[in-house]
């Protein structure tokens, strides 16, 4: 008998674990993730908008400066006709739309840029318009030449000097935008590296589960695998302390009790020789006699019920023979009784067992097909052993708890026992049909199955 293995370690525990901390890496890697696109949109909205809105307007700032630039030259054309104060009102446009540009400048500048910047920018604007409307206040007093003499020596370097700031601002502004795209490059490729690292951590997560799992599958089928042959062994014991106890009651029945009650009969037969003839004693005598025959033939009957001798004597073959007439007069079936093949010696075993498997079949047909007609077949095969009983009732009742009754899973038990296969069919819809296939190594005298086996 094998050894009993101890049940393995549920696999729960170590499932429940695994998802834990795969739940976990997801929530880390997903808040990782969200921490790399808030960065990104930050970058996105705080440099690259910010220095493309920025530079904009300084493009705005530089052009206004470019128009004063070209204002400037057309005052100090010689061949202008008109007066310096002619230009005031396109100065006051030109000077409106920059101070709107450096205000919506500044509103918008990147954090990168220094109060410094900023200081000398304003600064600078305020004093070239300072210097504008003192060089307008000439030119209005009458003394243009004056005038023409502060836009060449003042206005147009202050000019100049502003247009080079606006000019620095837009570099930084390009460089802080490279910058900024960089820092984006920077996150994609990161999260792309964590992306194949949280990928690759998976798959070793999935791996090292699907191992566990292999794992744990494998102590689990093992251990059924141990339980179904502890069962099959705790089988072959139960069915061979069943057909053991049978067979010593059929042989106490036989021996003993018929023995007894054949000397009863014996004695009863010797008391009434000595009775007066025709006198009642006598009478009572032959009755009692004739109930103790009638006892005694039934003690025998229920002997070849319980362990048919023959099986032990004369085989499956002869045992079928009396035993179908039988179970036909007993019952009021009609059974038909078909023997195809070539016969081959049998197994005591294998006999008991076949014999059994047959005695159940026909017993649930009686019982319950409502047919009174049964078909017994066995065939011999040069591979196989088959046996078949058929009939074509209203089959098996549902069992009320959806499970088998004992007398189909003896059948099944002993099936295996033979090393064969039973199957329980439904031809045409109706009737029921039990199949046994035996083979032939297993079943034949030289196979290797015994009780004597089942009980070590």
């Amino acid at each position: 008998m094998p050894r009993s293995h101890a049940p393995g370690s549920s696999p729960t525990a170590g499932l429940i674990f695994g998802l834990i901390i795969t739940l976990a890496a997801v929530v880390a890697y997903s808040w990782y993730i969200t921490r790399q696109i808030s960065g990104l949109r930050a970058v996105q909205n705080n440099l690259v908008d910010r220095n493309r809105k920025d530079s904009l307007q300084l493009l705005r700032v530089q052009n206004d400066l470019n128009n004063i630039a070209l204002a400037m030259r057309d005052m100090l054309d010689n061949a202008e006709p008109y007066p310096l104060t002619a230009y005031s009102a396109q100065f006051r446009q030109i000077r409106s739309d920059l101070d709107a540009a450096i205000r919506q400048e500044e509103q918008v500048s990147v954090s990168t840029r220094t109060p410094e910047q900023r200081e000398y920018l304003s600064k600078s604007l305020a004093q070239f318009w300072d210097a504008m409307d003192r060089m307008f206040a000439l030119a209005a007093s009458g003394n243009e030449k004056e005038a023409r003499t502060q836009i060449q020596l003042s206005l147009q370097a202050r000019q100049e000097a502003l247009s080079t700031a606006v000019a620095r601002l837009l570099v930084q502004n390009n460089e802080a935008q490279e910058q900024a795209a960089s820092q984006v490059r920077e996150i994609y490729d990161r999260v792309e590296r964590q992306v194949y690292l949280f990928l690759a951590a998976t798959l070793i997560a999935i791996v090292l589960t699907s191992l566990y799992l292999i794992r744990a599958n494998r102590r689990v089928f093992a251990h059924v695998a141990a339980l179904s042959e502890q069962r099959s062994d705790l089988a072959q014991k139960l069915i061979s302390t069943q057909e053991s106890t049978l067979r010593y009651i059929s042989r106490e029945l036989h021996d003993e009790f018929g023995q007894i009650l054949t000397a009863i009969g014996a004695m009863l037969g010797r008391a009434g020789n000595h009775a007066p003839e025709g006198s009642p004693l006598r009478k009572d005598l032959q009755e009692v006699r004739e109930i103790t025959q009638q006892t005694l033939e039934n003690v025998r009957s229920l002997s070849q019920a319980l362990h048919p001798v023959m099986l032990d004597e004369s085989g499956l073959e002869s045992t079928l023979d009396w035993y179908l007439p039988t179970i036909e007069r007993q019952s009021g079936m009609r059974i038909f009784y078909e023997k195809t093949g070539s016969p081959f010696a049998l197994d005591g075993t294998a006999a008991v067992n076949i014999y059994r498997i047959t005695q159940e079949a026909l017993n649930n047909a009686i019982r319950h097909s409502g047919s009174k007609e049964a078909w017994v077949r066995l065939r011999f095969s040069p591979q196989s052993l088959e046996m078949e009983v058929e009939d074509k009732g209203r089959g098996f009742p549902a069992a009320p708890t959806g499970r088998q009754g004992i007398g189909l899973v003896a059948m099944r038990e002993r099936a295996e026992l033979l090393g064969g296969t039973i199957e329980f069919l439904h031809p045409g819809g109706s009737g029921t049909l039990i199949r046994l296939r035996v083979p032939r190594e297993k079943a034949g005298a030289d196979g290797k199955q015994n009780f004597s086996a089942a009980r070590g």
